[in-house]
């Protein structure tokens, strides 16, 4: 199945709407959401960003973390934060991957986990 055809709107749960706001805000490239509910997961849902380098890296976690906390959400894990390539937020129904723009491409959540459901990702 082509990637356009995977693409369905999905109507989110609201923490994962106010983490796309926040990265947004935090002016985060190439927002993705992957459905994993039915690809076997671990996860409900991935949210996939980018940043252009470290400092914004850690804003667009920093926002995403503040946003959710204001709702009484913390994650229960953060790996990354320190190196700032990556920024892995795990908040048990879904995960948030805050990436640099090599370490993305490299590890290529989105073809690694071809089976799952693009969501169309609509910012406010």
């Amino acid at each position: 199945m082509a990637k356009a055809e995977q693409r369905r709107k999905t109507r989110l749960p609201k923490q994962i709407t106010l983490a796309i706001q926040a990265a947004s805000d935090k002016q985060a490239n190439e927002l993705a959401v992957l459905d994993l509910r039915k690809a076997g997961g671990f996860t409900d849902f991935f949210l996939i960003c980018s940043g252009t380098n470290s400092r914004q890296i850690r804003a667009i976690a920093d926002g995403i973390r503040d946003a959710l906390a204001a709702e009484g959400v913390k994650p229960s894990h953060v790996e990354g934060y320190d190196q700032s390539e990556w920024i892995l937020l795990d908040y048990f129904d879904f995960i948030v991957h805050v990436f640099g723009k090599e370490t993305r491409t490299f590890y290529d959540l989105e073809r690694l986990w071809g089976n799952a459901e693009t969501v169309d990702v609509v910012v406010a």
